[in-house]
This record gives C-alpha cells, sequence and structure tokens, in this order.
C-alpha cells in the first residue's frame, strides 16, 4: 500500500553535546518522503525519505548558519539528507530498519530501532499509520569532522548524533488506486 507523508504531524530531531555536559537538540523538514506498508507483509515493506538539510534549526540563528557552512552540512553542495531502507526485520511491533544514509555526499549503512505504532481511521477518508524511529551516528562517518578542542579536555561538539524520527502517514483506496492506474499508464507507454 502506498502511503503520502503528513507533515503536520511528523519531525525529525537530533541531538549531540555540547562542551560535553549540555546537550544541543534540532530539528530538520521533510524534503520528500516515499513509504510502502503492508501490514500483512512487514518485512517487504521500504522507506525513503529525504531531508533538507538547509532547513536545519537549533533555535540559535548563528549556529544554523555555521551547521549550513562547509564546516558541517555543506549545504550549497549538499542540499538534502537522504534515507534508504534496504531490509527491515519484524520483532512485533519493533522493526530492524536496515538502510543507506547519505550526508554531504557520503552514504554510509545505518540501522534505525523503528516501532509501527498502528493504523486508525483517517478523519477524511483512507487510513493513518505511525511510525517511530531512533538510530545513533558518528557524524565524522560523513565528512562531519569540524571541531575544536577544550582547554580541560574533551571537544565542543561530540561525535555521536542521535536521530529519531516520528512519521505519520495516510493512505486512501482512491490514492492508492490512482497511484496503480499512473503505473499502468507508464508501463503501457514504455512498452
Amino acid at each position: 500500500m502506498i502511503w503520502t507523508f503528513d507533515p503536520a504531524h511528523s519531525a525529525v530531531t537530533f541531538s549531540a553535546q555540547h562542551m560535553m555536559i549540555t546537550t544541543v537538540r534540532g530539528s530538520m523538514k521533510i524534503r520528500d518522503f516515499d513509504l510502502s506498508f503492508d501490514p500483512e507483509n512487514r518485512e517487504g515493506s521500504s522507506v525513503r525519505v529525504s531531508l533538507d538539510a538547509a532547513s536545519i534549526d537549533t533555535g540559535q540563528e548563528a549556529r544554523d548558519q555555521h551547521l549550513v557552512s562547509d564546516d558541517f552540512l555543506k549545504t550549497n553542495a549538499h542540499p538534502t539528507i537522504d534515507f534508504a531502507s534496504t531490509k527491515i526485520v519484524a520483532d512485533g511491533d519493533r522493526y530492524a530498519m536496515h538502510g543507506d544514509l547519505t550526508i554531504r555526499g557520503e552514504t554510509r549503512p545505518v540501522v534505525l530501532d523503528a516501532e509501527f505504532g498502528g493504523i486508525v481511521p483517517n478523519m477524511q477518508g483512507g487510513e493513518r499509520a505511525a511510525f517511530n524511529a531512533t538510530t545513533k551516528i558518528n557524524r565524522e562517518d560523513f565528512g562531519l569532522t569540524w571541531n575544536v578542542a577544550l582547554e580541560q579536555g574533551g571537544l565542543l561538539v561530540s561525535k555521536d548524533v542521535e536521530v529519531e524520527i516520528d512519521l505519520a502517514a495516510v493512505s486512501s483506496e482512491t490514492e492508492a488506486a490512482a497511484q496503480v492506474e499512473a503505473e499502468k499508464e507508464l508501463e503501457a507507454v514504455s512498452a
């Protein structure tokens, strides 16, 4: 079943240690989203998420400008952060979602600890589904190596970044039918 991303009820957030004692939190906007999810065949599902890297928001404009600069995300050359699942292993309502994460042109395999929140009827028709996923990445694996050594020891910015994704998606039989028809038309034109 094809699902449509609901931006009003979804979020991508992250956190990293600052000066080894405080936590900086931020968010990014989802630019694009594809989810194929069948509750009866969860391991056959797939997800692709693209984030707008320049939308980073930590609540402090000067820090955000530094994060989009060449020192960190280099958004002028790499405007998106992308994740595409490669394998999903189900364990009840929890999943190990294996996939490829691309940040600043560097692609690395990651595993997200994901949870299926369930499916309920959508007030506007069709159904609504919810998912949550978390992971920890080493930012240096993606070329994000800028840092400052602290006088007392340690580094200004932690290497580890915690990521949390809350996704809401909606589907309707009308949308699914329209998608199937569009794919059939495309196949007919290609043949």
